[in-house]
């Protein structure tokens, strides 16, 4: 209710609302503590250890400790200002976006396996950072669950000797901590891998196919030398095997632009027929010039018999338009084009990638521990007979499998849902 509206406001109890909220910010929440509790009581996670330097963690662990700090920040200025809806927000939107969504998906094979090295250790110690400071930045709106968060970390950690989160001071932002270039530097990942994930959605290719590459059109240096610093976490993120920056898009990635009538016609009313018509003739290189013009915050003058014609931002609207093979999109400064284009070798990595998830499901539906090792047969299928021939030894690695036969006839097993509405029987084996 408190993230809905501000409680001065009349609100209608809605069912929905509610259980909208239980699943998408604490079911999200639990998920995100229930994934640290998992592997921290296999690995035996000790949270007296010495703590890991901030500065020799990886670098979305600094980003993740930089963004906690932010929101320290924003939330005590929210709360000092009585305004409960902006904080609840941003809390929700740390935990949803961030700290589950980017953060712990991208790390989890930092907790699989293996014993505790340093790297894994900040890891652990990043993650429950986030989550302690989630649940006393939140407890006083969410009081009763943040609670027990905080009572089953403290349990086992006994950083706090306070017996209850109502009774510990509202975490201290330490802006020594906050890097803003990095944090800008991760949006910029997650934005342009939220763009190449929705061109896939259109076209019904999903993630756990590779694709060959995506360009991004250098408008601003600063796109480029931010997203250079997080290529591969990218490419990894929307599965993409290269990423390629280019200057010339002339040829390569067709621009549309139009008039804004609205602002345009208030400035230059009489020669709206004339600027209509200028639109309509823009080159390629023009519209590249009209955005450069942009980004440097200057006028591009377009000369007309009528008179010169000083366009500004707002004045008008450029879209990027799909090629043969590739699709675009634009979203502010950034524009990225992703070729779609899916060849044999692409084709057999995507279906041990499909392979990998169907395996991985059927560990957990078997009730198999993380890490007992198994063996696995799958019921013959030529793309799968493919995909084995290069990707054996990957399918193996990412599921802690023996071996992989296939077979005529699987003996028991479980028809599982494959490519294109088809189905492929699997059974496994504890080793």
């Amino acid at each position: 209710m408190l993230t809905n509206a501000q409680p001065w406001d009349n609100l209608k109890f809605d069912e929905a609302g509610v259980d909208e909220v239980r699943r998408k910010f604490f079911g999200t929440l639990y998920n995100t503590y229930s994934f640290f509790a998992l592997y921290a009581n296999v690995d035996g996670f000790d949270h007296s250890a010495p703590e890991v330097p901030v500065a020799e963690r990886a670098e979305i662990d600094r980003w993740l400790i930089s963004l906690q700090n932010t929101l320290i920040r924003k939330v005590r200025e929210r709360y000092e200002d009585y305004d409960i809806t902006t904080a609840g927000r941003l809390i929700q939107d740390f935990v949803c976006d961030n700290l589950s969504n980017w953060y712990v998906r991208l790390n989890r094979k930092r907790f699989w396996g293996g014993g505790m090295t340093p790297d894994k250790l900040a890891a652990y110690q990043t993650l429950y950072s986030a989550l302690e400071t989630v649940a006393m930045l939140a407890a006083p709106i969410a009081p009763f669950y943040m609670e027990r968060l905080f009572g089953d970390l403290n349990a086992v950690s006994h950083r706090f000797s306070e017996t209850s989160v109502h009774l510990t001071m509202m975490p201290e932002c330490d802006g020594t901590l906050i890097d803003s270039d990095l944090e800008e530097r991760m949006e910029l990942a997650q934005k342009s891998s939220s763009m190449v994930l929705a061109l896939r959605r259109k076209v019904n290719i999903n993630v756990r196919k590779p694709l060959a590459m995506m360009m991004i059109p250098v408008l601003d240096p600063k796109i480029e030398e931010q997203l250079s610093k997080i290529e591969n976490l990218v490419l990894n993120e929307v599965n993409v095997k290269q990423m390629k920056f280019i200057r010339d898009t002339e040829g390569i990635i067709i621009k549309k632009i139009k008039p804004n009538f609205k602002t345009l016609g208030k400035k230059y009313g009489k020669q709206m027929k004339e600027i209509a018509a200028a639109f309509g003739s823009f080159t390629s290189r023009q519209i590249s010039e009209i955005e450069k013009a942009e980004l440097e915050a200057r006028e591009y003058v377009v000369s007309l018999p009528s008179g010169d014609v000083a366009l500004q931002a707002g004045d008008y609207e450029i879209s990027s338009e799909d090629m043969p093979g590739w699709l675009v999109s634009s979203e502010g400064k950034l524009t990225v084009a992703l070729d779609i284009t899916i060849t044999d070798e692409l084709r057999n990595e995507g279906v041990a990638r499909e392979l990998i998830n169907r395996i991985q499901n059927l560990r957990k539906e078997s009730g198999f521990e993380v890490t007992d090792k198994i063996h696995v047969v799958i019921g013959f299928r030529e793309d799968v007979a493919a995909a084995m021939e290069g990707f054996r030894e990957y399918v193996c690695s990412q599921t802690l499998s023996l071996d992989i036969r296939l077979e005529e006839n699987v003996a028991g097993g479980t028809d599982v849902e494959w490519i294109n509405e088809d189905t492929v029987r699997i059974a496994l084996y504890k080793a």
